[in-house]
């Protein structure tokens, strides 16, 4: 689990973000989300300056009058998290520690998100998938629900361990019924198709995305043809490192995401996880 000098470090934790927002979470802070996270409240009759776009026809039809909507800013906000279980999360060449692979990085990532939004007041929930959904625990806004989701992410077992974005996207997609931050932390090496359901996702709720990669995986040498062994199904194949470098690097994965209207960053098995989610979120902040 989180060591105590982790936990210090996820309570510096500044997840401010986004044009126009004073927080990437809500809580006790205004809504993430200009013009969303918001709660109907009355109608009343309209006066001059108000905003003619919350004008509600429907009443201004039968009252021969205008009227508008009014709405309160809901402070709680929903962060979902779905992070990949699959068989490649577990490689790794070992990290600072010399024990890190992509699996617990990625926990340290999604856990420390976790923690920020309980701290924050805001529900988490988490969908943890491979190349079926392993596990889901709905969103809430408790602490103890939150180490469960924490505790979850460090439970590195899954019932498989292929990847299928897609069935993960889907998934969202069905139980995202209002505007949510969705964060996804994966290693983005599944070739898909999840570009196109991802796109449509991103233009409906607030997506981040942090791809977990290791550094063999861009700093193998230029061996020409080389037998691997695939992580997920255990087969073996013959692969050009120099052009699977160039084609798969972390920078290559982002811009595919960035297109899609994604935003996002990578985090290496070498690095603090903790100080790359600061400098991300304190880069989107300015």
């Amino acid at each position: 689990m989180l060591n105590p000098d982790e936990l210090r470090q996820l309570r510096r934790l500044s997840l401010q973000a986004g044009r126009q927002v004073d927080s990437l979470m809500g809580g006790r802070h205004r809504s993430a989300f200009k013009g969303q996270g918001l709660v109907f409240e009355e109608v009343r009759p309209y006066t001059r300056g108000d905003d003619v776009r919350h004008i509600d026809w429907k009443v201004t039809a039968r009252a021969q009058a205008p009227h508008i909507k009014r709405f309160r800013e809901e402070r709680q906000q929903t962060l979902l998290l779905a992070v990949d279980v699959s068989g490649s999360m577990s490689t790794g060449s070992g990290g600072q520690d010399g024990g890190t692979d992509k699996a617990l990085q990625m926990a340290r990532v999604a856990g420390g998100l976790a923690y920020a939004a309980t701290q924050s007041g805001d529900r988490v929930g988490l969908l943890r998938f491979s190349d079926q959904e392993e596990s889901y625990l709905p969103p809430r806004a408790n602490k103890a629900h939150a180490w469960g989701v924490i505790r979850a992410l460090f439970e590195q077992d899954s019932a498989s361990r292929g990847t299928d974005l897609a069935t993960a996207i889907d998934g969202l997609a069905r139980r995202l019924k209002r505007r949510t931050l969705l964060v996804l932390v994966s290693d983005f090496m599944d070739p898909g198709p999840w570009q196109k359901p991802l796109a449509v996702l991103a233009s409906r709720h607030g997506v981040h995305a942090f791809l977990i990669h290791d550094p063999i995986e861009t700093t193998m040498p230029g061996l020409g043809l080389v037998e691997l062994q695939d992580a997920e199904n255990g087969k073996r194949r013959l692969v050009d490192l120099s052009k699977f470098q160039s084609a798969h690097s972390p920078d290559q994965r982002l811009r595919v995401l960035a297109k899609l209207g994604v935003r996002g960053t990578a985090i290496s098995t070498s690095e603090d996880p903790f100080s790359v989610l600061n400098q991300y979120f304190s880069k989107r902040r300015r």
